[in-house]
């Protein structure tokens, strides 16, 4: 693992409990929502957003629950630019809210909305929201379907009202890394005692790239879910970006890469949605080798192939029999199972599992 003394660290919001739940068919019950954000606090998540209080009184008493926890880190809860939102999260005794305002010209066109009304919104719902509460972060919602002029004007304005952060939300997941850069560093220019955070869902499969590339052109704060569960095809996933950074030599989190597997696992279970064998850092073929050429090298070294050990997330390493194995893994596979034998047997088993 790289040494992080001089490293960046990154603000890790996880919006499992809220975006999550927006996901087709996901529906988390009160049990499981408080062991899910009793699981994220413990894995070292450094702000909850955990629902949306304007759904209704069965969320809003959810919520209630969620805060009622105690729980050490921050706890938000979103809200769109309306003042009845705004009441609603008043009700539920939240401290720390979200707001929410669609501002790229394909969204405020389908409102019937112009880029004025969104810097009235500003005007009008900020300060009241700034008194009511004791932190208030914007969102730009479809902010990279919009020019980046326009996004610094909102900005500004946010800024000036005092929200204590700006959400980038990447909505339909249109963007790619080289698109994201340049507007957070403009926008980081924009407005420098502003702090940043990037949302990016996963439509195009780039949330996650794009999500780093957000933090290292300059945003302090990235938004995830756990198994970047939510709408569509999902966000940025929590146990991707926390392994990212872990290597990364300029930047880190707080996460605790042992807490990944059995949160990854919980939130599969109760939410119905089964992680892919394939799916990077908690899928079951994360680290399982069948290649002779991989088995063969990772028995001399393992950092040939994989990218970090896989006990700093509490898994074990596997090698698979198979048509592509190769006799040092067979050999070492036989030995594991306490079977001695000759090279011979060995180079006759790899002909028949080559034949199967």
């Amino acid at each position: 693992m790289p040494d992080t003394i001089m490293s960046r660290k990154i603000t890790i919001i996880d919006t499992t409990l809220r975006d999550g739940t927006q996901a087709p068919g996901v529906a988390f019950d009160r049990e499981a929502k408080l062991a899910i954000a009793k699981a994220l606090e413990r894995s070292g998540v450094d702000e909850l957003e955990v629902g949306t209080p304007a759904i209704g009184a069965k969320e809003e008493d959810d919520i209630r629950h969620i805060l009622d926890l105690g729980l050490a880190c921050p706890i938000s809860v979103w809200c769109r630019a309306r003042v009845e939102d705004l009441m609603a999260a008043e009700r539920c005794g939240a401290s720390n809210i979200h707001i929410s305002l669609p501002v790229s010209d394909i969204h405020l066109s389908a409102l019937g909305k112009n880029r004025a009304w969104v810097l009235d919104q500003l005007r009008v719902l900020l300060p009241p929201a700034l008194d009511r509460f004791e932190a208030v972060s914007l969102g730009a919602q479809d902010a990279t379907r919009s020019d980046s002029a326009w996004i610094s004007q909102v900005a500004r304005a946010a800024a000036r009202a005092g929200v204590c952060r700006l959400r980038i939300a990447d909505t339909v997941g249109i963007a790619r890394p080289s698109s994201i850069s340049p507007l957070i560093r403009t926008l980081a220019a924009a407005v420098p005692g502003l702090p940043l955070e990037f949302h990016g869902h996963n439509d195009l499969g780039m949330a996650t790239a794009n999500a780093l590339a957000a933090a290292e052109a300059g945003a302090d704060a990235i938004s995830v879910t756990v198994n970047g569960l939510g709408e569509r095809a999902g966000n940025a996933a929590l146990e991707q970006i926390a392994m990212v950074l872990q290597q990364h030599p300029e930047l880190s989190c707080d996460i605790a890469g042992e807490s990944l597997l059995p949160l990854s696992r919980h939130v599969a279970q109760v939410s119905g949605r089964p992680i892919a064998p394939g799916q990077p850092v908690v899928g079951d073929m994360a680290f399982s080798h069948e290649s002779g050429v991989h088995c063969h090298a990772l028995l001399k070294d393992p950092h040939t192939y994989e990218p970090f050990p896989p006990k700093q997330i509490g898994r074990r390493r596997r090698f698979i029999l198979g048509s592509h194995s190769g006799r040092a893994g067979i050999h070492h596979l036989l030995g594991q199972a306490g079977i001695q034998a000759s090279a011979l047997q060995v180079k006759t088993l790899q002909d028949l599992l080559k034949s199967a």
